[in-house]
């Protein structure tokens, strides 16, 4: 039965009510994020499916879920929601000059590529309320009910996220590498093979998470099964445990920064996560630029990391 009221205009308000329930799947996450009792979401989201003209909810069991109508509507909800905020954000910058973009991002990525983004927000008029995140990559795509930008990481043979509501873009490449305590004989060498570490006790982050992904990834393509003793989601305390010779691990290329560690480039097999920025599609211009922003951090910091791995080219080295 079409819900009587059908050609009422859509309130906006209501459209957020109904993206926050997509995002968030239940009434109670909703009301908790909009500061509103469960009873006012549902109220809404009753009124909104009159305006549509169309049920936008079922019971799913003891839930409720999304008709295909709802799921549809929600598409468009992004869009009208993303053109509304870039009118608030035009007007606000006559008023202020400054847009704000909430920005998350995990550890060990933004203490590589926050500091650069932030001065270069700074010239660009817009504020950043920047958080730690460290999520798997297929828990980070939900975080966009809270932030305009996620950054995020996947092991690179993982395939990109591919949802109607996210847009994706690949930020940078970082090589992952063997770290080894500098007392090891290992601590002799400049790369090793995968199959020459089989004796090894080794030291990991999370299961879910990029790096252990890519361990994983290295034990399929090798045979060799890694022997995990210790999980650590702190690489500074990873690498602690390295340099006092409790095992080796791998390692983003730009995180190693213990005195106590030597870092050893595998040989014969490609190991690196990939950067991400998520978004909204068609996000206000703020955001976009933020995410500009990531992409020059991201590209500057593999140049820097190019140049200085070649000074034995043979090409002469400035004085």
């Amino acid at each position: 039965m079409v819900p009587r009221g059908y050609g009422l205009p859509m309130d906006v308000k209501r459209l957020r009510i109904l993206r926050e329930f997509a995002d968030r799947q239940s009434v109670g996450a909703v009301a908790d994020a909009m500061h509103m009792t469960p009873s006012a979401v549902s109220q809404q989201l009753k009124v909104l499916a009159r305006e549509a003209g169309v049920e936008l909810l079922e019971q799913d069991g003891r839930r409720i879920r999304l008709t295909a109508a709802g799921q549809a509507l929600v598409l468009r909800a992004d869009e009208v929601i993303a053109a509304v905020d870039r009118a608030h954000e035009e007007m606000a910058s006559y008023r202020t000059g400054n847009a704000l973009v909430r920005l998350a991002m995990f550890p060990s990525g933004a203490s590589l590529l926050l500091p650069a983004v932030l001065h270069g927000a700074a010239d660009a008029g817009i504020d950043i309320e920047a958080a730690h995140l460290d999520v798997g990559y297929t828990d980070a795509p939900p975080k966009l009910a809270e932030y305009a930008v996620v950054v995020t990481h996947r092991d690179e043979r993982t395939p990109s996220v591919t949802l109607p509501r996210v847009s994706v873009t690949e930020l940078m490449r970082e090589p992952l590498d063997v770290i080894v305590s500098l007392d090891s004989t290992l601590a002799e060498r400049d790369s090793v093979a995968v199959s020459e570490l089989a004796d090894c006790d080794w030291i990991s982050v999370e299961g879910g998470f990029p790096v252990d992904d890519v361990l994983l990834s290295i034990s399929a393509i090798t045979g060799v099964a890694p022997r995990v003793t210790q999980r650590m989601l702190d690489f500074t305390t990873i690498e602690a445990l390295v340099a006092a010779g409790h095992g080796i691990a791998l390692m983003p290329r730009f995180a190693v920064r213990h005195p106590r560690v030597k870092r050893l480039e595998l040989k014969g097999v490609r190991a690196a996560r990939v950067y991400e920025a998520l978004t909204r599609p068609r996000a206000r211009g703020a955001v976009g630029t933020v995410v500009a922003l990531l992409v020059d951090a991201g590209a500057e910091r593999v140049c820097a990391s190019t140049a200085s791995k070649k000074p034995d080219d043979g090409a002469p080295t400035a004085p």
